[in-house]
């Protein structure tokens, strides 16, 4: 069975509607045409890498994989350097422009937001703050995670070394003892220049994020045989252990427990060669479950679309076709305490995948995508959907017998 045949077994539909969708974004956002200025957001292009690298693994179209090459260098040159009105000019990171263009993550990237940051000593406004721009810790290790996958796919270390250097620079200045001695923690929002939290709570799941990705390019860099000090995260590993421990990640957010989900995907890629992370695997798969139970009670994913975020419910859904593939993992596993430790969640878990269909019929008719909630955020809800049936053709089964992979962001 060919690429091509193995797709259209598993769901061709859903895999030509993601290449429209990618193909519409491509032209919009300014990616594949000069006419058009750049439009970047650091999140929605951070999904948009690894669904034009799945659509070049699937189609063997070399122009996908160029349009994730070329959107990783425009997100660098937009979002790594001060917006247009801004009195700044250059690097965000204070590098000149040689160093800047090798070392383009070194001081974070911009979220991409419409509205300037707000500025030392204007009024906090917190309705305002989420138009705002500054940087996120959980849009970092979103675009951290695309270049782990790009480096992995292309063999260049150039993509592993920038999403290292990003990690350290998110986390030296998103971490902070509030008081001496006091445990460790981290800003929800900081700056553009990373000088100054512009939210100084801490997000729910960022510390979890944090640990997850941290490991997820360390293993990376050790399967490259890169050298030890290169690309050590060690203390940032530490860090993000320590303020995990003990922490419940439960959360009625849709997005979030996608979110989740995902990171048991990336648990689950690395427990074979780091055992010790099957009890942080099976903490998060229990949270998933509990956070499942108690959003399908709370949450309406029945109402009309204008009363609905599509970008929520479909980080759902990617989340949801996980299960499919660690559960096929598991079953393809030998019987290791890692199976016994997730085969009874997973089971329990998968009750709940059929909600992803579900999510993603509702949002490909095109009546919901004429609502204004679907228009307000068109890039974002339209990426997302993309990459959550990517993820249903990366986890269907297919004629031939062959392990479903999990898609991990």
């Amino acid at each position: 069975m060919t690429v091509q045949s193995e797709v259209r077994a598993r769901d061709g539909n859903a895999f030509d509607e993601a290449q429209r969708i990618m193909s519409a974004f491509a032209d919009h956002t300014g990616l594949a045409s000069t006419s058009v200025a750049p439009r970047r957001y650091l999140w929605t292009d951070a999904f948009a890498v690894c669904n034009y690298l799945d659509l070049y693994r699937w189609s063997g179209d070399i122009g996908q994989k160029n349009l994730a090459l070329q959107l990783v260098d425009q997100v660098h040159h937009v979002l790594g350097r001060h917006r247009p009105d801004d009195h700044r000019t250059g690097w965000i990171s204070g590098l000149g422009d040689v160093d800047g263009e090798r070392r383009p993550t070194s001081g974070g990237l911009r979220i991409g937001k419409p509205l300037p940051e707000r500025q030392v000593g204007e009024p906090e406004g917190d309705r305002l703050e989420w138009e705002r721009d500054g940087q996120y810790f959980h849009y970092l290790t979103k675009w951290m995670q695309a270049l782990d996958r790009v480096a992995v796919m292309t063999g260049d270390p150039s993509y592993l070394i920038w999403a290292v250097e990003l990690a350290r620079a998110a986390h030296a200045a998103f971490t902070f003892r509030p008081a001496v001695g006091g445990p460790l923690r981290m800003h929800w929002k900081m700056s553009i220049d990373l000088s100054r939290p512009l939210v100084p709570s801490m997000g729910h799941h960022d510390p979890l994020d944090a640990f997850v990705t941290y490991c997820r390019l360390a293993a990376t860099a050790n399967r490259a045989g890169r050298t030890p000090g290169e690309l050590d995260l060690t203390a940032e590993i530490a860090d993000a252990a320590t303020m995990c421990a003990g922490q419940h990640w439960a959360t009625e957010d849709p997005l979030g427990i996608g979110g989740l989900l995902n990171s048991a995907v990336v648990l689950m890629e690395l427990c074979p060669e780091q055992p010790e992370l099957a009890e942080l695997l099976a903490k998060v798969l229990d949270d998933a479950s509990a956070s499942l139970h108690r959003c399908l009670r709370t949450h309406n994913l029945q109402g009309p679309a204008d009363a609905r975020l599509a970008f929520r419910e479909l980080g759902l859904s990617i989340g949801l076709h996980g299960i499919v593939g660690m559960r096929a993992q598991v079953e393809t596993s030998e019987p290791t305490h890692l199976a016994r430790t997730v085969a009874s969640r997973l089971r329990d878990l998968e009750r709940y995948v059929p909600l992803a269909g579900a999510v993603e019929q509702f949002w490909r008719n095109r009546s919901h995508q004429q609502s204004r909630t679907w228009t307000s955020n068109e890039d974002i809800n339209a990426v997302m959907l993309a990459t959550s049936l990517l993820a249903r053709v990366n986890t269907a089964p297919a004629h031939e017998t062959r392990r479903a992979t999990p898609r991990s962001f």
